[in-house]
């Protein structure tokens, strides 16, 4: 059996008109589809046609979609006013209330309605489309078709295969995605399908950080931002997004891959969520939000009123990254300790601690400054505990003369960045590992659904393979936690160096 989505008659049903109905039902009709919108609420469906007709006339007006293109998509939107309208559809995309029982109950119904050879996908974002498909004569029919909002700008589709889903089906809807000018990939059915279980690195190890009290979330954010490329910080992230969606979509996933500890959401995650405290909706989250939905950052830069060290020490292999923008400043930077200048060390993986431990360094004297991302933007410092603050203000105001901006943790292992970028590379060597998707797709849905600047497998080759899979060997080892563990596929690669997006 097969599906040829290049026919000209192709016709296409979207079931609920909400937003993400609304928006699927738009770049079908854009994408030259006749589209048949039906909703249960009366007069749902007509009112959904009515909003994307005012939406494509104000591309119209701003010069993004031709007269044309414009009369032709209006064509062909149609409203079904029964869900036996839906008869004569090729595909069928449900978009309707998260909850499996409606969905279950729903597409036993289409298809009672629709033909046999019709594709019935939903566009579901957490629910198991095995589960959804469970009671259906004809399971092999039915896959995912997961959208991001808004679809028409948001290009990721995500296609997802069930256990019994045909390839054939598989096939014609990676087809239509692309009818439709989206980036389809082909993702397997498993908890938070792609980009919702890549997407959990990020907040989960921010958390971490902060639970630890290594840093503030104001702290994390700025470098993620400035030292790592990321349009958001972790906590920036969740309350956007809401922390009413991202926190039981955490637990979900917690549970889904049966409590992998590098999966763990955050007690404080889930004390906002009780605390109805949802980030931007309502005006509090891990941020405060003034009248007009602005955030209040407290700040995350070190304010310095010392004077620049004139000197410094640099321990053995600091990076010379590092050293150039000190002596950009004006800093000598010298190989052999005097007794008295600052030392300076670039570890990886390692914290303050276990650097001055380890090179017989005097912890009092000693700044560690994270050598990876943009040192030059904003540069990650810390000392251990009993550190003298004097030496690294010193240090810090000799970045700041460089034009750095600089951001002071507590002794931490990896920095902040280095674990951010080390979790999210390890999560998404795993979902490689596991065949949840290809390497090309995990990369691609990660910078199209996240907008991350590098997908995680590419973020391992930036930062290294090896040195990525050290950073996480070093994380294991200092705190003892499971959650470190390097993936398999990493751990190969980095043994043979190999780029981390070589197949099997």
């Amino acid at each position: 059996m097969s599906l040829d989505i290049s026919r000209p008659d192709l016709v296409v049903g979207v079931v609920g008109t909400g937003a993400m109905g609304r928006g699927i039902a738009q770049v079908s009709a854009q994408g030259g589809i006749r589209t048949i919108m039906y909703d249960a609420a009366p007069d749902g469906a007509a009112a959904a046609r009515g909003a994307i007709v005012a939406t494509m006339k104000g591309l119209v007006d701003k010069g993004r979609l031709t007269a044309e293109a414009f009369a032709a998509a209006e064509r062909n939107l149609e409203v079904g006013e029964t869900l036996p309208a839906l008869a004569a559809c090729h595909v069928v995309i449900e978009a309707v209330f998260e909850s499996l029982e409606v969905k279950q109950k729903l597409f036993a119904e289409l298809e009672s309605v629709v033909g046999e050879a019709t594709v019935i996908a939903s566009n579901t974002s957490s629910i198991r489309i095995a589960s959804i498909a469970r009671s259906l004569k004809k399971r092999d029919r039915v896959c995912g078709m997961h959208y991001f909002n808004p679809v028409p700008l948001m290009k990721l589709v995500e296609v997802i295969r069930a256990a019994e889903t045909a390839t054939w089906v598989v096939d014609a809807m990676v087809a239509l995605g692309k009818r439709q000018t989206r980036v389809p990939v082909v993702v397997g059915d498993t908890p938070g399908f792609l980009v919702n279980l890549g997407g959990t690195a990020i907040g989960t190890e921010g958390l971490r950080i902060y639970t630890e009290g290594r840093a503030t979330p104001s702290q994390i954010d700025a470098v993620m931002r400035d030292a790592g490329g990321f349009r958001m910080g972790p906590f920036e992230l969740m309350d956007l997004t809401g922390i009413d969606v991202n926190f039981p979509a955490r637990r979900i996933i917690y549970e889904g891959f049966f409590h992998d500890r590098r999966l763990t959401p955050s007690p404080y995650h889930e004390g906002l969520f009780h605390a109805g405290k949802l980030g931007r909706k309502t005006g509090g989250g891990w941020y405060a939000y003034d009248a007009k939905g602005g955030k209040v950052d407290p700040g995350s830069d070190l304010a310095v009123s010392a004077a620049a060290a004139t000197k410094v020490v640099a321990a053995e292999q600091a990076s010379d990254k590092v050293t150039a923008l000190l002596m950009a400043a004006g800093t000598t930077v010298v190989a052999h300790d005097d007794g008295e200048s600052p030392i300076i060390v670039t570890p990886l993986g390692d914290d303050c601690t276990t650097a001055c431990v380890a090179g017989g360094l005097d912890p009092k004297r000693t700044v560690a400054i994270d050598p990876t991302g943009a040192v030059e933007k904003r540069a990650t410092i810390m000392m251990a505990p009993g550190g003298d603050v004097a030496v690294r203000d010193a240090v810090a105001a000799a970045l700041v003369a460089a034009g750095t901006k600089v951001t002071a943790i507590k002794d931490c292992p990896g920095f902040v960045l280095q674990r951010m970028r080390a979790m999210i590379a390890n999560l998404g060597c795993e979902m490689a590992q596991i065949g949840i998707a290809s390497p090309e797709d995990v990369d691609t849905a990660m910078t199209l659904g996240l907008n991350y600047p590098q997908g995680p497998l590419a973020m391992a080759d930036m930062m290294g393979v090896k040195d990525t899979h050290a950073i996480l060997e070093r994380l294991q080892a200092i705190t003892g936690d499971d959650r470190y563990r390097p993936s398999q596929w990493l751990r190969r690669r980095a043994q043979l160096g190999l780029s981390a997006t070589t197949p099997e």
